[in-house]
């Protein structure tokens, strides 16, 4: 050692003189300098004076080592002059860096200069500090004075506490687009880093208000955003940029350097965990065998339990940052993939074909960023499983063999011989998961379906059925999630308890040292076999979720433009004519499924088929007479077969396309922001669009005007409103191109024709090209300057004039006909425009509400529904009882098995078989007490699980329609799946994890109480200060994660938006802006996540710093004030280092479960949001009723909201069973009001009497479910066309297909050759894949099953043709004579042969009798508009007859 330590003081130089060959090879000084110089504003303004100031004072000390250096003379040891003059050299080499650190900003000296200070710092520590905690050892250059203590505390300072303390420069990841605000943590410094100083600002900021708001959030990091991230793994991951491999493949990739990070500290981590043993080892050895020649001091392996702590908790923290951070990139990455993804689906293919793909896309997607997405996070800890835990293990066992030699390996083998059962129970995991997760997708598709037509549902009196519909799918899942948490169990109790005891006690040869010294390794090996497994089973489930998103990503069918299996051309054959719109010898077909022929009859197969070649006009109105929603096919939304060499289809998007769908699509967004879009704004341009588009009144009846709120899917706007604000969208945008698709059908013919004449020939559309669908062929036709007519089947029937088509299509003549006679009778319409009436909103136009946000602590009401849930106070008892039980019986075996080594050495024979059998009657008794517990808990939670998601089923399905119209869907869906989810699996679990731990640490730390008595002041001074700092991180981390939870709705919501409105937003090309929005959203989650995520380790470092200065407190207590037996200090020891390791577990679990308990609190929320009035045995109507269907409404009055304006004014009138009441008004008159009263969907005042009973007393499913509602745009179900007549299958075939042909549907389907409905055709999700006509004939289809006695029909035939319109009409009156008929109308002749006319204005009925009755009244206004009309006589003649 005399060598080594004379030769010490020359390491510097090595180092110094290494230092500089590196820094002089590299020759590039200069460009780094001017590199940093790029960055020198934005380093100043983010701490550039500090950081100079840390240079400097680095300098002033690096000078005054080298003073000392030279002043200083070395009398202790010959070479002198040589070791001096080598300092010498080494402190003026490190004066020279840090003049050019000063000088210059450079960062590439830095380190070079930290490495040099600090070798040379670690050199005098080896020579002069270690050997002050050794018996045998003195410092080696004591001669020096006390000015080896001066450079000691300077060394420490500049080569030790600058470093840690000095701030790094903020390097923006984009220097061109830096950050105005920067995260404190991209300038924080190493220890700030370390110790999560950096977010003391918000902690204690949070600490001093109720509820800390978003924006006071940090910022996010720029290298954590979407922006930067997405061009790191889009190359990588997504199968259309690079190559098509599996997704976890890409994600290994993209984070290859942040996983090698992660792997480095896990292998420091293992080392550092075993340095608290090997101090408790050599400590009590020493206690044990006082008269050996010790060559350590004790106070050094009790500063060694402390250091053992600190580096574990440095590393594990660190570890945990970069993988909580690897996560959060991981999220953000996957949900802007799958979002940006989807824009190249093509939607309506999921329809078609198998029933595995006929899954709705929406509900597909949802399940993808929830619960999908929510497993592979959780599997994150799957690194540890291949670096972490064999490493411990290979430590642990290298550690037992250092202490019990051979006999150690008796223990191991039987480890190893016990593994393969539960790798058999991990196969079964994954099976089980793989059928879970299925259930999981079928019950959040019934519950996202069921949110999504809700109103449909409780309008029909379906709520009960619906109730039991989704309770069959929730059992379904439930019980598979019982069987994977029975396995769990198994394993649990397998791995955490049995074969750790087992292998411990086959390793014994026993003393004190040994034993607790071992029991700290065998508690470690204990822990992590059953951690391994757990990560198993969380790597399963990340893997089979994994798989579902690889599938998506890879076997999805995409549009054509995106799909490599589309070989064909879809440009004209000659390039020259490429502005030209139109196509050659063109089939297409919603899917490949189709095209190929691999879909079975029935199922629906529609092909659109243009034989020959059609162009349609440049610069004019071009008019397509033929299927409602065919035109999908120019926008590409439909699948391209080419049926000759010559085929092809243009649409060139060079300067743009405008596209309105035939069922109207807006965003839940402002009026003006639906028209406005993505073009920029004109206010000039927009007013005149407004004016065109027959907009102006409507506005004017919002008191927000343009800025008021839609609602989702525009539930605040009515048919023809929202067919309108579509149109004003297309002619508002700049794109040269304009596809209409029906625009005109919801619009009454006052409208119609002001739309025709303002806007289809007004000068916005000139030098426009436009292509509009339509059955109003005379009015469309005055603009039209090309007419094409299309069969059912989508065959080309004529194309040219209006003059050629008529000649050639004899069907289309008689249309125009009877177009021709509708048009002259525009002026007995008394409904123009066609606004319904809707509820007044307040100025700021404001509908939809905020999402609450609970501020302070999660409330008792929240917990109690998980705790009343489970049992209650009796099953709490009991459980709490039994965890006792069990971990006192734990702690039992630990002090028994240090009794029993102190029996050796006292020349007394032991009774080994004696102690061996109590020890094991100890063991197996906790374990089977321990397997009880778990198992008893497991049913209480899993009890909760059910009892919960019913009363949140319950509650969401009673509420009241006003409350649908406030909430978004996206939050609802929200509550049922990632709140749901959570209750089933993270709270009720991190609960038992909290009692278990709570009830581990009061045993050990009475048990250390016990050998310790003195020492209980201490013990309750670490549980305050504990106490205090969770508190206080408490308060910033629920702010921040009910943030986080409000945060995840939004992403959800715009994918759910952007889905139902994918043909426009592809249309519009807005696909880039919808991305940037989503890219918007995911990182305002992002920012939310990181803050939460670093807050857990700021609160876990203090804890375990606490917690080892317990430790080493009570070691110093135990060791010099009290004279212990050694197997009573090696015990007490053994439960305070566990107490310490439990409290940094038990404050992040219990945060952990408090934070998680939020969702409880969103869960309790909407459990008890506001019901409409829930069934009562009063309420069951007698059993004949209804006997028939008249109807008598007495002093009705009606309003949108319990302290909204009344809508409807003490309306009265009677009707007499089987007749047929038309009903008109102008806007705002209350059509559409009076009808939802009538089914008690809004809050009303006065009686009505249904079959002689005041519907006020009836239970509302009662009355519903006899009176059948068809609404203006009807919604359907996910599934086939006869789950949508017959949900709850009551009815045969038979009856299902007489109520189709009834409805209408063979008149819609003579014509077709292929592609017809039946009842096992597929049904998107709101009937996507179907146009609005065939929906509303399928919902008066589903009315006629029914067999209602009343029946409302609101606006119900306003999409269908005529001819369809005639055979529906007939229908209707070929109905049993007891079936009343009220029907809400716009055009005169669908209702003037009816019984009766109601007409309203402003919410009273102004006129109501027979329409002969009324025509005779001299001042009646009904008269007055047919005494106007050109057709006087034929209505007259339809009222008479």
């Amino acid at each position: 050692m005399a060598f080594t330590m004379a030769s010490s003081l020359l390491l510097p130089l090595y180092i110094s003189t290494a230092s500089a060959v590196i820094l002089l090879s590299t020759l590039g000084l200069k460009l780094r300098v001017k590199s940093s110089s790029e960055h020198a504003s934005g380093t100043h303004s983010h701490g550039g004076r500090t950081i100079f100031a840390f240079k400097v004072a680095r300098l002033v000390g690096c000078l005054v080592l080298l003073s000392l250096s030279v002043v200083v003379g070395d009398k202790s040891e010959g070479l002198a002059s040589t070791r001096r003059a080598a300092l010498c050299a080494t402190y003026l080499y490190a004066c020279a860096l840090a003049i050019v650190s000063v000088a210059s900003g450079s960062r590439v000296v830095v380190p070079h200069l930290n490495t040099v200070l600090f070798s040379t710092f670690a050199v005098y520590v080896y020579r002069d500090v270690f050997p002050l905690a050794t018996f045998t050892l003195v410092p080696k250059d004591l001669a020096q004075g006390p000015l080896l203590w001066a450079q000691v505390g300077i060394l420490f300072v500049v080569a030790v506490v600058i470093p840690l303390l000095i701030p790094r420069e903020y390097i923006p990841v984009d220097p061109k687009n830096s950050m105005p605000q920067v995260n404190p943590e991209q300038t924080a410094s190493i220890l700030s880093l370390a110790l999560y100083t950096f977010l003391d600002t918000i902690i204690f900021r949070a600490y001093r208000v109720p509820h800390l708001e978003f924006d006071q959030l940090p910022p996010l990091p720029d290298y954590d955003s979407v922006e930067n991230l997405k061009p790191r793994a889009f190359p990588h991951m997504d199968v259309f940029a690079g190559k098509k491999r599996h997704v976890l493949v890409g994600l290994i990739w993209v984070f290859r350097w942040k996983l090698a990070a992660m792997v480095v500290v896990l292998v420091i981590l293992p080392l550092s965990t075993f340095i608290p043993p090997i101090a408790l080892n050599r400590l009590l050895n020493y206690l044990e065998n006082p008269a050996e020649e010790s060559t350590m001091k004790p106070w050094f392996w009790i500063l060694l339990l402390f250091v053992g702590q600190v580096t574990i908790a440095l590393s594990f923290q660190r570890y945990l940052f970069l993988m909580t951070r690897l996560t959060n990139n991981v999220t953000a990455i996957i949900s802007q993939l799958v979002f940006e993804h989807a824009l190249r689906i093509r939607v309506k293919a999921e329809t078609a074909g198998n029933n595995a793909k006929a899954a709705d896309l929406q509900g597909q997607m949802t399940n993808l960023l929830t619960t999908d997405l929510a497993n592979i996070i959780n599997a994150k800890e799957v690194l540890l499983l291949f670096t972490f835990i064999p490493l411990q293990v290979i430590f642990s066992i290298v550690f037992l063999y250092q202490i019990f030699g051979l006999s150690s390996f008796v223990g191991t083998g039987i480890t190893i011989a016990m593994l393969p059962l539960p790798g058999y129970i991990a196969k079964w995991q994954q099976t089980v998961q793989k059928q879970t997760m299925q259930k999981i997708d079928a019950r959040v598709q019934t519950v996202t379906e069921t949110v999504n037509v809700l109103r449909m549902i409780k309008m029909l009196g379906w709520e009960m059925k619906t109730e039991e519909r989704i309770a069959s799918k929730r059992e379904e899942e439930l019980t598979w999630i019982w069987r994977r948490r029975l396995l769990e169990i198994s394993t649990r109790a397998f791995n955490n308890a049995l074969v750790p005891s087992l292998t411990m006690l086959a390793s014994f040869e026993l003393s004190a040292s040994k034993v607790f010294a071992s029991m700290a390794v065998f508690d470690m090996l204990r822990f992590q076999l059953g951690n391994g497994f757990f990560y198993v089973s969380s790597a399963i489930n990340g893997k089979v979720s994994l798989d579902r998103l690889n599938e998506f990503l890879h076997n999805t069918e995409l549009l054509d433009s995106f799909s490599s299996q589309n070989t064909s051309e879809v440009l004209p054959v000659d390039e020259s004519a490429s502005d030209v719109v139109g196509f050659r010898d063109a089939t297409f077909a919603w899917s490949n499924d189709e095209a190929d022929g691999s879909l079975t009859p029935s199922s629906r197969r529609f092909l659109l088929k243009i034989e020959g070649e059609l162009l349609f006009k440049s610069d004019c109105v071009n008019l397509v007479v033929g299927p409602t929603g065919s035109l999908t096919n120019f926008t590409g939304e439909m699948h391209f077969i080419p049926s000759s060499p010559s085929s092809w289809y243009n649409l060139p998007r060079g300067e743009g396309v405008a596209y309105a769908a035939q069922e109207s699509w807006v965003q839940n967004d402002t009026i003006r922001n639906n028209i406005i879009f993505t073009s920029p704004v004109n206010e000039e341009r927009y007013k005149k669009v407004l004016y065109q588009c027959c907009l102006e009144r409507d506005l004017d009846l919002f008191d927000a005007g343009d800025q008021t709120e839609v609602g989702e899917k525009g539930l605040t706007l009515s048919g023809g409103q929202k067919a309108r604000v579509t149109l004003a969208r297309a002619i508002y945008s700049d794109a040269k191109i304009i596809i209409l698709d029906d625009i005109l059908a919801p619009l009454d013919v006052h409208t119609a024709k002001w739309i025709v004449d303002k806007c289809l020939r007004g000068d916005l559309i000139k030098g426009r090209t436009v292509i509009l669908v339509t059955h109003n062929v005379v009015l469309a036709s005055e603009t039209a300057g090309f007419v094409v007519s299309l069969s059912n089947d989508g065959r080309i029937l004529s194309q040219g004039s209006i003059s050629d088509a008529l000649a050639r299509d004899e069907n289309l003549a008689k249309e125009v006909q009877k177009d021709q006679e509708i048009l002259e009778k525009a002026e007995e319409e008394i409904d123009s425009p066609p606004v319904d009436q809707v509820e007044k909103k307040d100025c700021q136009g404001k509908l939809i509400v905020a999402e609450e946000i609970e501020i302070g602590r999660v409330r008792w009401t929240a917990l109690n529904l998980l705790f009343s849930g489970m049992g209650g106070p009796l099953f709490f008892a009991l459980y709490l009882l039994s965890q006792i039980a069990q971990t006192a019986g734990f702690a039992l075996q630990t002090w028994y098995l240090g009794f029993w080594a102190s029996q050796y050495g006292q020349g007394v024979p032991v009774p080994v078989f004696k102690h061996l059998g109590n020890l094991s009657g100890i063991l197996f008794v906790a374990v089977a007490i321990g397997v009880f517990a778990v198992i008893f808990y497991a049913v209480g939670a899993f009890r909760a699980s059910r009892i919960i998601h019913k009363k949140l089923v319950d509650s969401i399905l009673g509420t009241t329609f006003r409350w649908l119209d406030v909430t978004p869907v996206s939050r609802i869906i929200a509550r049922c799946t990632v709140d749901m989810g959570a209750v089933d699996g993270t709270i009720s679990a991190g609960f038992r994890t909290v009692i278990e731990m709570t009830v581990e640490m009061v045993i050990k730390f009475f048990a250390i109480m016990i050998f310790a008595p003195l020492f209980w002041i201490g013990g309750i001074l670490f549980g305050v200060v504990v106490g205090i700092y969770g508190q206080i991180y408490m308060a910033s981390q629920l702010s921040v994660k009910r943030e986080m939870s409000n945060a995840k709705a939004p992403v959800i919501a715009h994918f759910g938006a952007t889905v139902a409105g994918l043909a426009s937003v592809r249309a519009y090309g807005a696909q880039e802006a919808w991305i940037k929005i989503s890219m918007e959203r995911i990182n305002r989650l992002s920012r939310a996540t990181c803050t939460f995520m670093d807050l857990g380790r700021w609160v876990n470092m203090r804890s375990t710093i606490l917690g080892g200065l317990f430790a080493s407190s009570l070691a110093v207590y135990l060791v010099y004030f009290q004279d212990a037996r050694p197997f009573n200090t090696g015990f007490t020891l053994n439960q305070a280092l566990s107490f310490s390791n439990l409290v940094l577990w038990w404050v992040q679990t219990y945060n952990d479960f408090e934070v998680q308990a939020s969702s409880l609190e969103r869960l309790q929320q909407y459990i008890a949001i506001e019901q409409e009035p829930k069934p009562t045995k009063d309420g069951v109507p007698p059993a004949y009723w209804p006997a028939s269907g008249s109807l008598s409404v007495q002093k009705l009055s009606a309003r949108y909201s319990a302290d909204g304006p009344e809508v409807l004014h003490d309306v009265s009138f009677n009707i007499q069973s089987g007749e047929r009441v038309g009903v008109v008004g102008r806007t705002g008159s209350g059509k559409s009001s009076l009808t939802l009263s009538l089914l008690r969907c809004i809050f009303t005042e006065g009686e009505v009497y249904y079959d002689n009973i005041p519907t006020s007393t009836l239970n509302l499913d009662a009355l519903r479910s006899n009176i059948t509602i068809i609404p203006q745009v009807p919604e359907l179900l996910v599934g086939t066309l006869r789950s949508n007549l017959d949900p709850f299958d009551q009815f045969d075939d038979a009856t299902l297909n007489d109520a189709l042909r009834a409805a209408g549907l063979s008149a819609l389907q003579d014509e077709m050759e292929e592609g017809k409905l039946t009842l096992d055709s597929e049904i998107s999700g709101g009937g996507g894949n179907l146009s609005v006509g065939q929906r509303q004939i399928i919902a008066l289809a589903r009315a006629i099953v029914r067999g209602s006695k009343l029946m409302i029909l609101d606006e119900a035939t306003s999409a269908i043709d005529y001819k369809t319109d005639a055979v529906i009409q007939k229908s209707l009156r070929e109905l049993p004579s007891d079936t009343t008929l009220f029907t809400v109308a716009h055009r005169l002749q669908t209702i003037m042969d009816a019984d009766k006319i109601m007409v309203l204005d402003a919410g009273r009925v102004v006129e109501y009798d027979a329409p002969k009755t009324l025509l005779q009244k001299k001042d009646g206004l009904l008269r007055a508009l047919v005494d106007e009309s050109g057709d006087r006589e034929a209505l007259y003649k339809m009222a008479r007859a």
